[in-house]
């Protein structure tokens, strides 16, 4: 565990954090003179130095490149390592004296050379990958490299890639993972004439006029030689950087490299990589963002919060009116669908005698129940009128693995032309699939197809708004919990309040001192959080979660009663299964409380700083 490295921010992988020197040093950033190297030890052995209180000092190493074969990793494997004394692995990066102390035991900001097989918790602050510059260029073995380190070394540890920062990849690197980097190879490059910019690089001698208005740029293209250049890229790389903590505290820096990246194959193709990555990502991807997502192009599709909405409701989520026929509906540009217009049209002529999914590119099918959920209520498409093949195909999918997990008895598709293949190319894949009836005549809002709608739905069977606000409530529970939570935690369920902040009361549960009743006695469980369409529970449903058969989420801490935030210190274990946003009970010796996550659940364990749970209800066992 760090003394030196603090995670104030998370987007992902990506952090905004800080290196706690005397004059703090912010990541993502460039490491610029805050780094003394105690050198290399191919040429000959080096003591432990005696460090920089105000610099990462990176201990005596000798490092072999990426893809060094194992043959001549053995020849050269034989010297000590420098952070633990141990007998070190061939790619370990390090060697030095036997009785060489533990990073973590050195008072000074420290710094290990790892590898990207053989990194391990060395107790240092930072860890400096091997083979920094062989990685640029080559996604598949730049992500394996970053994605082997990261879960092989602390979290609260920062990491430095050396030599590979360019202003049009440094958002890459960051969002793999990536906290510090430096300018040599922007540096290197200008006095090579090439000219950098966020969108790639240019032959100096081809550029007319300069793009930048930066002080090397400001002499004008004349006056400008490779020297200038040099220190333009630098400037340009700083400015990135500053673009992308702007972004990573936005929660968009997934957004910015999506459309950034298009200019350069390496950025793209890492982003491309590490969504083929999904145990990575996603442990890392918050349940929820307060900005909006923009659906520009297919990448979209392969973020893990997409994949994650499309995962829980084709596995967790429970269809409670497949009893009803199952309505399909296109989605809106309003968000929540229900106060769009094209909706509020579709809900006359319903008339609570189906049951409504909406159809969409890039979330795939959202039930009515979860139509305020992140990110079904969160996202902005780009709309052109025509689906791509990778549109069709995604949405298809879900939707086959929707219809195979419910029993509708029949469906009535209300979509325009352009989503009658989707439903056709889901229902082909299925052995058993419900008869589909199709009621658009030309338009979905226009009178002929209101009257077709109404028409298909004749006869059937209506349900209570009060009926739709408690399958809302068990939905909600349902994605967020898991499978069996929304019978598990509501079982004598009365809402009150109005959608969409619903309160859910159990009038089944002993009221305990503190706990908040009805007029009738029922105990306050949860509430739903129009914001992000999630729930939020009382201690009351935090007991109920914690006693159920549905796996609870849980952070242990320490002796102490925790008021408004748990601090990493005060942890003693979490559940590996905690996302950025999820509900936790938190439980102690001497305390039981609830509260939403700072940090996914490894983090919180291996952190030694910041808050990891903001504590909504607390009390003394």
């Amino acid at each position: 565990m760090t003394d030196h490295f603090e995670v104030h921010a998370r987007d992902g992988a990506a952090r905004i954090g800080e290196v706690r020197l005397p004059t703090p040093l912010r990541t993502p950033g460039l490491v610029g003179d805050r780094l003394r190297d105690a050198g290399s030890e191919w040429a000959a052995a080096r003591a432990t130095p005696d460090g920089d209180p105000d610099a990462l000092t990176v201990l005596p190493h000798r490092a072999l490149p990426p893809g060094t074969p194992d043959s001549v990793r053995e020849t050269f494997g034989g010297a000590g390592n420098a952070a633990t004394g141990d007998s070190p692995d061939p790619e370990d990066g390090v060697a030095a004296g036997e009785d060489a102390p533990d990073a973590g035991d050195l008072e000074f900001p420290t710094a290990v050379v790892v590898g990207t097989d053989t990194a391990v918790d060395h107790g240092a602050d930072a860890y400096v990958l091997s083979g920094g510059p062989s990685l640029v260029g080559h996604a598949a073995a730049f992500v394996d490299a970053i994605t082997s380190v990261r879960r092989a070394v602390p979290d609260d540890s920062a990491l430095y890639l050396a030599g590979a920062a360019t202003p049009a990849n440094v958002a890459a690197l960051v969002y793999a993972g990536v906290d510090l980097v430096d300018a040599d190879r922007a540096y290197v490059r200008g006095t090579e004439g090439f000219y950098q910019t966020t969108d790639g690089e240019y032959f100096l001698e081809d550029l007319e006029e300069l793009p930048c208005a930066c002080p090397a740029c400001a002499g004008g293209r004349e006056a400008f030689d490779r020297e200038a250049c040099a220190e333009h890229n630098v400037n340009a790389l700083e400015t990135a950087l500053s673009t992308v903590r702007t972004r990573i505290r936005d929660g968009r820096l997934r957004d910015y490299l999506e459309g950034q990246g298009r200019h350069e194959s390496f950025p793209t193709s890492v982003l491309r990589r590490l969504d083929q990555e999904y145990a990575y990502v996603e442990e890392r991807a918050p349940l929820f963002r307060r900005e909006s997502m923009l659906s520009a192009t297919d990448d979209t599709l392969r973020r893990p919060e997409i994949q994650r909405f499309a995962d829980r409701v084709t596995s967790r989520y429970v269809p409670r009116f497949d009893d009803l026929p199952l309505l399909l509906v296109p989605c809106s540009a309003t968000k929540p669908y229900s106060e769009s217009q094209s909706h509020a049209q579709f809900h006359r002529a319903i008339d609570y005698r189906a049951h409504t999914v909406s159809m969409t590119s890039p979330i795939g099918v959202v039930p009515q129940e979860l139509e305020t959920t992140y990110p079904a209520q969160h996202y902005d498409s780009v709309v052109t009128g025509r689906w791509t093949e990778t549109e069709y195909e995604f949405v298809a999918t879900v939707l086959a693995r929707y219809l195979d997990r419910a029993d509708y008895p029949r469906v009535v598709a209300h979509l325009p032309d352009d989503y009658r293949p989707i439903v056709e190319r889901a229902v082909d894949r299925l052995d058993d699939a419900p008869p589909v009836e199709f009621t658009v005549a030309d338009h979905p809002t226009t009178d002929d197809s209101l009257a077709n709608l109404a028409g298909a739905l004749e006869g059937a069977d209506r349900f209570s708004k009060r009926e739709r606000e408690h399958r809302t409530v068990r939905a909600l529970a349902d994605y967020v919990f898991g499978e069996g939570a929304g019978e598990a935690f509501f079982r004598e369920l009365r809402t009150g309040s109005r959608y969409p902040k619903l309160r859910a009361m159990d009038a089944g549960i002993e009221a305990r001192p503190g706990d908040d009743t009805d007029d009738d006695g029922a105990v306050h469980v949860a509430t739903m959080v129009p914001n992000y369409g999630t729930l939020s529970l009382t201690l009351a449903g935090a007991r109920r979660w914690a006693s159920s058969d549905v796996p609870t989420k849980r952070v242990e801490i320490d002796a102490f009663v925790p008021q408004g935030s748990v601090l990493a210190p005060g942890v003693v274990d979490a559940d590996d299964s905690i996302r950025v946003g999820d509900e936790v009970v938190v439980e102690g010796p001497t305390a039981f409380a609830v509260g939403r996550a700072q940090a996914h659940g490894r983090a919180m364990v291996d952190s030694t700083r910041g808050v990891v749970v903001q504590v909504r209800h607390s009390q003394e066992k």
